[in-house]
């Protein structure tokens, strides 16, 4: 679950995120819906631990993003928009990487059940730069279930994606969120309709509708 109460933050003489509140339940996949700039993202980065928030608080499946700054990443998967991979990497060799990051104890067995669950098994030997946009999507999906978090952040997953490729995230997004709390970044309201159970807008960093 994720609930964000009251949260404020400011670069400067600029408010990002104006005082917001909302709650991702989990089991479900919860839309974050608002146009470019809105502070989608910088909402995103304060709950994965990336960037603390100025005021107010948030919680990740019971942890403090700030006060337990440590446990509270370790609940979550993100994709962030512009996925972080190495192309020279096979598909396996990178999940195992970053396993080994994450101090993960049979790397190889999870990274082969992150690929199954994503539909890349059959390409795990495959070098990421031979892979599709829709793929490398998929890779990075797969690295934000590698740990097995109870939490699921995606920053809009399906950009660039052509449009079978968009039908397919969609359906493992909603797949997903029957077994975790999913929170869903987009800019495009019949996306949102049709992947998630209950929707936040955001505009100009206030929540004007749930």
């Amino acid at each position: 679950m994720i609930e964000v109460e009251n949260l404020v933050k400011k670069y400067g003489e600029v408010t990002a995120v104006k005082g917001i509140s909302f709650t991702a339940e989990s089991g479900q996949v919860t839309g974050f819906l608002g146009p470019n700039g809105a502070g989608k993202t910088t909402t995103m980065r304060i709950l994965v631990g990336f960037s603390p928030p100025t005021e107010g608080k948030a919680l990740v499946a019971g942890y403090d993003v700030f006060d337990q700054s440590i446990e509270a990443p370790r609940r979550v998967g993100y994709l962030p928009e512009n996925v972080p991979l190495y192309r020279d990497m096979s598909a396996r060799d990178y999940l195992m990487y970053l396993g080994e990051i994450r101090g993960i104890k049979n790397r190889r067995a999870r990274a082969n059940e992150s690929l199954e669950r994503v539909g890349l098994l059959d390409r795990a030997e495959s070098r990421i730069r031979t892979l599709s946009k829709g793929m490398k999507q998929r890779v990075g999906l797969a690295s934000a279930l590698l740990h097995n978090p109870p939490v699921l952040i995606l920053d809009e997953p399906t950009i660039g994606l052509d449009p079978l490729q968009v039908l397919e995230l969609r359906a493992l997004v909603s797949e997903l969120g029957r077994d975790h709390t999913v929170l869903f970044s987009t800019h495009i309201l019949s996306e949102a309709e049709q992947v998630c159970i209950k929707v936040v807008i955001i505009n100009q960093g206030q929540i004007i509708a749930q």
